[in-house]
């Protein structure tokens, strides 16, 4: 109960709530969204494809919105340029469409906060090659978090995006993995659960004449035709062994976005050369559980520098596990994962 009598500011705040303009409250999020898309895509077309509705319905969403502004400010918030052109925001537009992505990205950060704190949901982010890490510990865990409703969010994520995702707080949990030296910490300021090591190796459809089994050293690798990644795990590899400019130290036939497209090339014939991935993915292709047939697996010599291998592990933010209760969905599912982990082992990772 609000007792305005003793709380000047209190006072304020209440008349202003109960001043706003009603043209103002018929403003709903739905419509700042739309205007947001609208002001990020260009036109109403554009912003109807991706918020999957029809032109018109857009569009009467911005003549409304257009309608309202004109009454209370005396201007539109975004303005027609003609068949094909993209809209022209007002200096009103401009105004209200950096509010609006600050109420909708507030909006659904404290729903998501809310979401954690009372466990209703949990987000787990995987990459495309640790998603079976989730289904080996799911099992133990589904009735219960059938039983008390609590919603399991499975997100893709990519290896280069695997710290911005969890920073910003789009998944509770992530399974990835990195570059790091053997025998050393990993040095990230993350709560990490390793799961397991592996090493770096070749796959290549070239000939045994043209490329020997005995393992590729770092000299020789330069001279070898290689797909490369644009990004990602494997890139930090060779940023690491090579620079930042190893694209130019190296014989680059391909640039490659995604594993799947570099073992297609390959096995296709459309390329020859060598695809720098990991022994697990290697050994899936020549088993045939990826595409990879007629390729030979080469391992790298021991002369690279500095020494790194592959971890894959889960990783969470510092210290908020410690925040919720014990049968909290979070630490749950974290405990679940120390539990069936090779490893055996939870890291606490410290700040580099």
């Amino acid at each position: 109960m609000l007792d305005i009598g003793d709380d000047g500011d209190t006072a304020e705040v209440l008349a202003t709530l109960l001043g706003c303009p009603p043209e103002m409250l018929d403003i709903s999020l739905d419509q700042l969204r739309t205007l947001a898309v609208v002001h990020a895509t260009g036109t109403a077309q554009r912003a109807a494809r991706a918020l999957g509705r029809e032109q018109s319905s857009v569009q009467k969403q911005l003549d409304h919105l257009n309608k309202v502004t004109v009454r209370l400010v005396g201007e539109a918030l975004v303005v027609k340029q003609g068949r094909g052109k993209d809209f022209l925001f007002s200096t009103s537009g401009e105004e209200v469409v950096a509010l609006a992505r600050k109420t909708l990205l507030s909006w659904t950060d404290s729903l998501h906060r809310s979401r954690r704190r009372v466990g209703s949901t949990v987000t787990f982010g995987t990459t495309e090659f640790t998603v079976q890490f989730l289904g080996a510990v799911w099992p133990a865990l589904r009735e219960d978090f059938e039983r008390r409703d609590v919603h399991l969010n499975i997100k893709h994520v990519r290896t280069r995006d695997l710290w911005r995702m969890l920073d910003g707080k789009k998944v509770d949990l992530v399974c990835g993995s990195f570059a790091a030296e053997p025998g050393r910490p990993p040095t990230l300021d993350y709560d990490f659960l390793e799961w397991h090591r592996e090493r770096v190796a070749l796959l290549t459809n070239l000939s045994a004449r043209e490329l020997p089994e005995t393992p590729v050293t770092a000299t020789r690798l330069p001279g070898l035709p290689l797909l490369a990644p644009t990004a990602g795990l494997l890139a930090q590899f060779l940023i690491r062994w090579y620079g930042p400019d190893y694209r130019g130290l190296l014989d680059i036939i391909a640039d490659i976005d995604s594993l799947n497209y570099g073992l297609n090339l390959l096995t296709s014939g459309l390329l020859h050369g060598c695809l720098l991935t990991t022994e697990r993915v290697a050994n899936a292709a020549l088993d045939g559980r990826l595409p990879g047939q007629g390729l030979r697996k080469i391992d790298l010599a021991e002369d690279y520098r500095p020494r790194l291998e592959i971890v894959t592990g889960i990783f969470a933010r510092k210290g908020e596990r410690a925040r919720y209760a014990a049968d909290h969905p979070l630490n749950l599912l974290w405990n679940a994962f120390a539990a069936a982990t090779p490893a055996r082992a939870v890291l606490a990772v410290l700040p580099g």
